[in-house]
Formats: structure tokens, C-alpha cells, sequence
């Protein structure tokens, strides 16, 4: 395993050492090459993120709280945000916010040490291009970074998304939406049978008919097509 690896993986949290941006203006000033900038407040976590990314071939710039991203970002092309979901003071879903409030914000990664599936919904309703569970798999990271650039490249293709997404959750029986509505509230598949009086047998089986027919990999992969559906309709 390699440092830079490890160093995600570890569970113990160290000291937030400060930023190492010395230069404002330097920010975004590369649109040739990627530049993404990362947002943790655990040290060796956020800098074994660095290195994976810039392993990668990116640019990359590590901030230690949503307030310092803020106060020293400025919009540019071919950006995107890594983001932790915890922080003291500013959490990552009030700067998802305010990220999707500006017209020029960068697609948003969020990573989070928590597996609940109602953070992970949220984040994507919010306007997340991704949800990443901590330990951070590099792989799994450079992929959810490089589709989030990759959809802010071709809006074509994200419209796109939505008609496919809205399409696919027309296929769903009224049972099958009801399901999959408890689903993305986070009640596990015991409570839903004992809810809708059926077995959990056949909630397992709607479950896996709902994943077959959106194509969705995982729950946070099937929030984002819930969520790209509704935006179609509202289109």
C-alpha cells in the first residue's frame, strides 16, 4: 500500500496544519490542466488526498475548513471540489449549498466517514456530483473526480442523464416507487416489509428490480437518478 494511501485510510485525526496557499490569484489559473481542491480538516487525511490526486496529473490545493475555501476561492474553468462532509463551525452540506448557488461553481465530490444512506441522498439532492464513503479507495476517488470534470465539460451529456433517468424511473411499477422512496429515506428492508405487510424476501426482490431497471451501481448511484429525473420534469 502506498503512503499516500495509508495515509487516507488511517482513522486517527491529527492536527490541521494551515493551508499552504500563498498565492490568491494562483488559484484556477491553469485551465489546461484540472486543478481540484480539496477540503478536509484531518491533516494526514486531506494530504494522502492531495497526493492520490496529484498522482493522477492533476492540480491540486488542500484547505483545512469550508470558511477558508470560501474566503480564497475564485471561479475558474475545469475545477472541481473535494469535499469532506464534517467539519466544526461550516459543514460540507451548508457549502454544497452555497457552491450550488453560484453560476460558476465547481462540480462537488463529497467524502464522508459515515455509510448513512440519508447523507448520502441529501448530498446528491443538494447538487453533489458524488458520494464517497471514508477509508478512500484511490481508484474510486480519481474516477468520481474525473466524471464530475467530465460532466462539467459536456452539459449535453448531463441532459442527457436526466431524459435517460427520467425514462428509466417511468419503468417502475407504483410498488416499486414506493419502495424505492423508503428505500432512499433509509429504512432498511425489515422495516419496509413490516410497514408494507409483505416479506422481506420479496423487498429484497423489488430492490433488486429497482437497481436492474435505473441502472443504478448503489443507493447513492440511485438517489442521483431520482434526483436527475425530477430535474427533467422540471425541465
Amino acid at each position: 500500500m502506498s503512503p499516500s494511501a495509508h495515509a487516507v485510510g488511517m482513522a486517527e485525526r491529527s492536527k490541521a496544519h494551515p493551508s499552504t496557499i500563498a498565492n490568491i490569484s494562483a488559484l484556477s489559473s491553469r485551465p489546461e490542466i484540472p486543478r481540484i481542491f480539496v477540503v478536509d480538516d484531518e491533516g494526514i487525511v486531506r494530504d494522502g488526498i492531495c497526493a492520490i490526486l496529484r498522482d493522477a496529473g492533476w492540480d491540486v490545493e488542500g484547505f483545512d475548513s469550508c470558511e477558508n475555501f470560501l474566503s480564497l476561492y475564485r471561479p475558474g474553468p475545469s475545477t472541481c471540489l473535494v469535499l469532506d462532509m464534517h467539519f466544526p463551525g461550516m459543514d460540507g452540506l451548508e457549502l454544497l449549498g452555497r457552491i450550488s448557488d453560484m453560476p460558476e461553481g465547481p462540480p462537488v465530490v463529497i467524502l464522508s466517514g459515515s455509510s448513512r444512506i440519508s447523507e448520502a441522498v441529501r448530498s446528491i439532492k443538494e447538487g453533489a456530483s458524488d458520494f464517497i464513503e471514508k477509508p478512500v479507495v484511490a481508484d474510486r476517488l480519481i474516477a468520481g473526480v474525473r466524471e464530475a470534470l467530465q460532466h462539467r465539460r459536456h452539459e449535453n451529456k448531463i441532459l442527457a442523464y436526466r431524459d435517460a433517468a427520467l425514462e428509466h424511473t417511468d419503468d417502475l411499477t407504483s410498488r416499486q416507487r414506493q419502495i424505492m422512496d423508503m428505500v432512499l429515506a433509509g429504512q432498511p428492508s425489515k422495516n419496509i416489509a413490516a410497514d408494507l405487510g409483505i416479506s422481506q424476501r420479496t423487498v429484497e426482490k423489488h430492490r433488486a428490480s429497482i437497481m436492474d431497471r435505473t441502472g443504478a451501481r448503489s443507493i447513492p448511484d440511485l438517489a442521483r437518478v431520482v434526483a436527475c429525473s425530477h430535474c427533467a420534469l422540471r425541465d
